[in-house]
């Protein structure tokens, strides 16, 4: 593929959003924005319009009043305009940094038109991995990780046989309670789970960092992704989130990649690969004392952790149910409804309560996830 690459960001105003935009005011050669979605952030997404002169831009609900956006750009409204514009045949890639499984569809329309995926999006896989990846296929699109682990996992493997991968690892900086007194976390606050150690991102991922549900919707992704079965796939407590994943070959060797906690830097390897280009932030420095401890997760410590793998190895619609509850059971925390160890109660009662059928179709997945949330409000609200 050519440079510059023509670009559509869907989740323009997000942590990940922001972190793309610093990678193309890096590289206004190699990456042209012609594209941006955001949720409802209609000031924000318009600045970035104006900066960047972006052609198409969309918000999926209608703002009070008009942005003030170029001349020259078109305005998009609503769900299905979302589709229409990650299918858009101009674009070369589509970095989806949507939020939770409202990701699955702009990400299927854009395979389907047969244009290459960023995905930051692991919900996408969680909810729907066998139709995506299946589309994928069929269209010869490529899909390109940008969450730090799958992108590291994915440049440990470029070169090697996809027979010689013994295991995954992916790490975990443990979260904001990693050392806090079991019979402490009942009482967390939204406002203490907020507070990332290491990353900066937005509240939803930032709580699942906090339970570790965010690692075991990875786990998920990782999956399908790399096409390995459960048993080969792990996760590794590693404090400074340094390393971000280790893979181990059936030579007994490990490979593992390491950055600082920054997005930029797998955002920028997924946008230009195979190419590689100054980055954004600073690099490691080897002149400082680098902490390297790794450790296995606590799994009383991170139930959210241990029910998403129970769903990883059920398969069919188990990791759909997980990741559905745990979108209402962190939103639900959010807003200070329900408390902290909750949301694994919540995830349990719902996985365990939930009718699996056959799931098709994207009509046949989105219809059980409406289900299994509405499950989890149903569990919420029996638990006031």
């Amino acid at each position: 593929m050519s440079f510059p690459r023509k670009l559509v960001v869907l989740g323009a105003t997000g942590s990940i959003g922001e972190s793309c935009l610093k990678v193309i005011r890096k590289h206004p050669d190699k990456l042209k924005l012609i594209g941006i979605s955001a949720h409802s952030n209609a000031d924000k997404l318009a600045a970035i319009a104006r900066e960047f002169d972006v052609k198409k831009v969309h918000l999926c609900k209608s703002p009070d009043t008009q942005p003030v956006l170029p001349i020259q750009s078109e305005f998009m409204v609503g769900q299905e305009m979302l589709c229409q514009l990650a299918a858009w045949s101009e674009a070369d890639i589509v970095l989806v940094a949507v939020v939770g499984a409202a990701g699955l569809a702009p990400t299927l329309a854009a395979l389907e038109a047969g244009t290459d995926v960023v995905l930051a999006n692991k919900e996408s896989l969680v909810v729907g991995g066998e139709l995506v990846m299946q589309t994928a296929s069929r269209t010869g699109a490529r899909i390109l990780p940008a969450d730090s682990e799958h992108n590291a996992v994915f440049q440990c493997i470029q070169g090697q046989s996809h027979s010689s991968v013994e295991s995954i690892a992916l790490t975990a900086s443990g979260g904001p309670f990693r050392d806090r007194p079991l019979d402490q976390l009942q009482s967390v606050t939204p406002k203490e789970a907020l507070c990332h150690p290491n990353w900066d991102m937005g509240p939803k991922i930032t709580v699942d960092s906090a339970t570790m549900a965010n690692k075991g919707l990875e786990l998920i992704e990782a999956k399908w992704l790399f096409n390995l079965p459960p048993e080969k796939l792990h996760v590794l407590i590693h404090p400074p989130s340094i390393v971000h994943a280790l893979v181990r070959f059936n030579d007994g060797c490990v490979f593992s990649q390491m950055s600082p906690p920054s997005m930029t830097f797998a955002i920028q390897n997924a946008l230009l690969f195979p190419e590689r280009h100054p980055g954004v932030d600073e690099s490691i420095n080897f002149n400082d004392s680098l902490n390297l401890q790794f450790y296995p997760p606590d799994l009383s410590r991170y139930p959210c952790l241990k029910l998403a793998g129970d769903a990883l190895h059920q398969g069919g619609l188990a990791p759909l149910v997980f990741n559905a509850a745990n979108e209402i059971a962190v939103e639900a925390f959010l807003s200070n409804r329900i408390g902290f160890g909750l949301i694994s109660s919540i995830i349990e009662k719902t996985l365990n309560l939930f009718d699996y059928q056959p799931a098709h179709s994207i009509e046949d997945l989105l219809s059980q996830d409406q289900i299994a949330r509405k499950l989890a409000h149903r569990e919420i609200l029996s638990s006031a």
